[in-house]
């Protein structure tokens, strides 16, 4: 396995990792609030963390929905986040002249899934230098990743984390197929479970997407059971308040009991390999 390490984390070790936060950046003092708590959490039960929030949520349902704040104002926020929590950041990009800019910034840049396949914005993200954690797209079975890893190393790059987000399944539905855990770990790659995306509905709500939040935590246990290197969980002080995914995004009140089984279970099943 291809370690990568994030500031004093390491990613693809022996140590699950966390990616955590809200979804979208709702504020600096909010957003604050949330990461403060997760970072909390995380600490507690020793499992390394990573903030995450979008600064632009471009592919939102509707129209009206929330974005966010913008590149400018979001970045401000983040570095701000930073060193406040004195923790990596990671945030996703949308078009290649965001790369460098957000580089400035995060420590790993993320690749939504609906983008994953965008050459271009591999290679720009590949060439900052800066981990690249690239989203599996919703219609791309895990064997065909092999091929967004390979543009990412083209790029020149090993920093290279893969997630998984579910697959549709019909309209308006995902499902997880845990053996493209494994196989997209045997591309040297550590690999990440996106535990609250997975259980999204898109566009199931009609102008916004739905979610069933209460599968989170059995989606969890199963990937830890199959073998990940981290989890990325979208987290919110209140949920019904949130800008973005709302649905689909757990309440920090959550957060330790689904960390410390999924810790657990993630000890068990390395001694077992």
């Amino acid at each position: 396995m291809n370690k990568v390490n994030v500031g004093k984390i390491e990613i693809g070790g022996d140590k699950l990792i966390l990616l955590a936060g809200p979804c979208v950046l709702e504020g600096f003092e909010r957003s604050l609030k949330i990461g403060r708590r997760a970072k909390e959490i995380a600490d507690k039960l020793d499992i390394p963390y990573i903030f995450k929030a979008s600064f632009d949520k471009a592919n939102r349902s509707s129209i009206k929905s929330y974005r966010g704040p913008g590149l400018v104002e979001g970045l401000k926020i983040l570095a701000a986040i930073k060193r406040e929590l004195n923790v990596p950041i990671v945030t996703d990009i949308h078009e290649t002249f965001q790369a460098e800019p957000v580089a400035e910034v995060a420590d790993i840049l993320q690749i939504p899934a609906f983008l994953c396949r965008q050459t271009d914005l591999l290679i720009a993200a590949a060439k900052t230098g800066r981990a690249v954690n690239v989203k599996k797209a919703q219609f791309l079975s895990a064997r065909d990743m092999i091929n967004v890893v390979e543009k990412l190393r083209a790029g020149g790059t090993e920093k290279i984390l893969l997630t998984e987000r579910g697959t549709s399944f019909g309209y308006n539905n995902l499902v997880v197929d845990m053996r493209g855990l494994p196989i997209m770990r045997s591309f040297n790659c550590p690999v990440i479970f996106d535990g609250t995306h997975s259980v999204q509905l898109p566009g199931g709500a009609g102008s916004s997407s739905g979610g069933q939040r209460e599968f989170v935590e059995y989606l969890v246990r199963a990937a830890c059971a199959v073998g990940v290197d981290g989890l990325f969980l979208e987290v919110h002080d209140n949920p019904a308040e949130g800008l973005s995914d709302g649905a689909n995004m757990i309440p920090l009140d959550n957060l330790e009991k689904i960390l410390s089984d999924a810790k657990k279970i993630h000890e068990a099943q390395l001694l077992k390999s």
